[in-house]
């Protein structure tokens, strides 16, 4: 039998950031009341994440699709494999029907498939491709605390830097669409400091729109982070859909250039000072620098050729924007 696990952490005294979903977003998310918070939130985005599961997929159909959400950015014929990220052949998939040699890596129920007994077993939103190898290295065990690459700790597993964050909040989908329980695979409390530290990747807002074409419904921790923390509470996460407001000229002007990058110098202008940050296509952090208006040179020479995204930070809000280096 399930229980419903909810972390009671809400006084009267905690004031909650505005949440509006952006306006490609606003369709799907038209039926949930955001002013809401707790459980009375988390009911709201549980009965519209199961709603909106139109198709329900089998587990052989993974290959349909699987390939598609996890494709490496900036190589469309490669996937971008869990805990090791690297980039391989997306045809080295493991399969008697696949006649392709070699095959490396095949599918990471990142929820076990041992502890589900329900259509969680075929849901795109927990499945990833992972070497094959440290795919049974990490077998049942449940994710703990622990720092830099993914590997075994004690009787536990971690994940790595790079994927404590995308981890947490496929656990949390798990949890709000099929109320799984966060007991059997950690803590909520480990969960949610994961989903603060680690931000979105470009290839979980990938995942995202895959998945949620092939299934129609969406990982709302993916969308905002942020609503964990309205939830269940913990250290505040990114909150994607923040307080910019639209007469904020100084940061929505910023002006970006040249973009494409082919030196080793990008201007940033802007009228106030910016911190500015570089992610990966995995979400890890590359660079961090103040900008200051009076100095808008910003040296990008440690970064290789691809796909970036670029996170500018001012006192009034922030954006997020894509950087390609050549």
């Amino acid at each position: 039998m399930k229980h419903f696990y909810f972390l009671f952490l809400f006084t009267t005294t905690y004031c909650f950031s505005q949440l509006t979903p952006p306006s490609e977003l606003q369709a799907y998310y038209q039926n949930v009341d955001f002013t809401l918070t707790g459980t009375a939130l988390y009911d709201d985005l549980a009965i519209e994440t199961i709603a909106k599961h139109a198709t329900f997929l089998d587990y052989s159909d993974r290959h349909d699709y699987l390939y598609d959400a996890d494709e490496d950015l900036s190589n469309i014929s490669n996937v971008i494999l869990i805990y090791n990220s690297e980039s391989r052949d997306e045809d080295e998939y493991l399969s008697g029907n696949n006649p392709h040699s070699p095959q490396t890596f095949n599918t990471e129920h990142v929820y076990p498939q041992s502890l589900i007994v329900n259509t969680a077993i075929g849901d795109l939103h927990h499945l990833r491709v992972c070497d094959i190898t440290i795919n049974g290295n990490r077998g049942n065990d449940p994710f703990t605390s622990g720092s830099g690459t993914y590997g075994s700790t004690g009787s536990g597993w971690y994940p790595g830097d790079e994927w404590k964050g995308d981890v947490a909040r496929m656990i949390m989908y798990l949890n709000l669409r099929y109320n799984e329980p966060f007991t059997d695979v950690g803590t909520l409390n480990l969960f949610l400091q994961w989903n603060a530290e680690d931000p979105v990747s470009p290839i979980e807002d990938q995942r995202n729109t895959v998945i949620s074409a092939a299934q129609g419904n969406r990982n709302p921790f993916i969308d905002n982070p942020y609503l964990a923390t309205v939830i269940w509470g913990g250290s505040n996460a990114e909150n994607r859909w923040g307080n910019l407001s639209i007469t904020d000229v100084s940061i929505l002007n910023v002006n970006i250039f040249p973009n494409p990058v082919h030196g080793n110098v990008l201007n940033i202008k802007s009228l106030q000072t910016l911190s500015v940050t570089i992610f990966d296509v995995l979400g890890k952090k590359i660079i961090t620098q103040k900008i200051d208006p009076r100095n808008p040179q910003f040296n990008v020479s440690s970064l290789y050729k691809g796909i970036y995204l670029l996170k500018l930070v001012s006192s009034n809000g922030n954006i997020t924007k894509k950087l390609i280096r050549n």
